[in-house]
């Protein structure tokens, strides 16, 4: 059951206003949906969006952030959960343990080294729980083809194919992780 979900996303909002637009409207979704948000506690950006989103629609939204970026007066005041710990590590741990899912939604170099720490963690067992990739204005096209080239090129087995699926809409995107197999109860010809 998907409670709780942790989203990978930018501090910066991006050069076109869809990302922001969409992001709000995936907050929306979780709260309509009754779905906790664990985030990085950014009150700007992508996660701002996705915060406002949630809150604005009463829903829950649990901010994970190290003690030296909150010095540097970038936390959310908003959150109804604040959680403070001592490094970017313990940050993403933090957040594993709390969620039920995680998704990826656009940002930069930081997003995607959340991302591909919990698409390993899964691959060698750490985890069982659904990724997704919130695939907004397709965004995440380079990124999705570059894993299937390394699937294709023998770099990631086969049958993590569909380990972290790419969708377009909050809709999708919540009905996709609500109904994901774990990888380790899959069969594979």
């Amino acid at each position: 059951m998907v409670k709780r979900m942790a989203v990978f996303c930018g501090a910066s909002k991006g050069y076109n206003d869809i990302y922001v637009k969409e992001a709000y409207q995936l907050g929306k979704y979780f709260a309509e949906q009754d779905i906790e948000l664990i985030f990085g506690a950014g009150s700007v950006g992508i996660m701002g969006a996705i915060q406002n989103g949630v809150l604005d629609h009463g829903g829950k939204a649990i901010g994970v952030m190290p003690r030296f970026l909150d010095e540097r007066e970038i936390t959310s005041q908003n959150v109804t959960e604040l959680i403070l710990v001592d490094s970017m590590h313990e940050r993403k741990q933090k957040m594993s343990e709390l969620a039920d899912a995680f998704v990826m939604a656009p940002g930069g170099a930081g997003s995607l080294e959340e991302f591909f720490e919990i698409y390993s963690w899964a691959q060698i067992g750490l985890h069982q729980k659904p990724i997704g990739i919130f695939n907004t204005n397709d965004f995440f096209k380079p990124l999705i083809l570059l894993i299937q080239h390394m699937i294709n090129e023998g770099f990631i087995d086969k049958k993590y194919e569909t380990l972290a699926q790419p969708y377009d809409s909050p809709q999708t995107l919540i009905h996709g992780l609500k109904h994901s197999t774990p990888i380790s109860t899959r069969t594979y010809d």
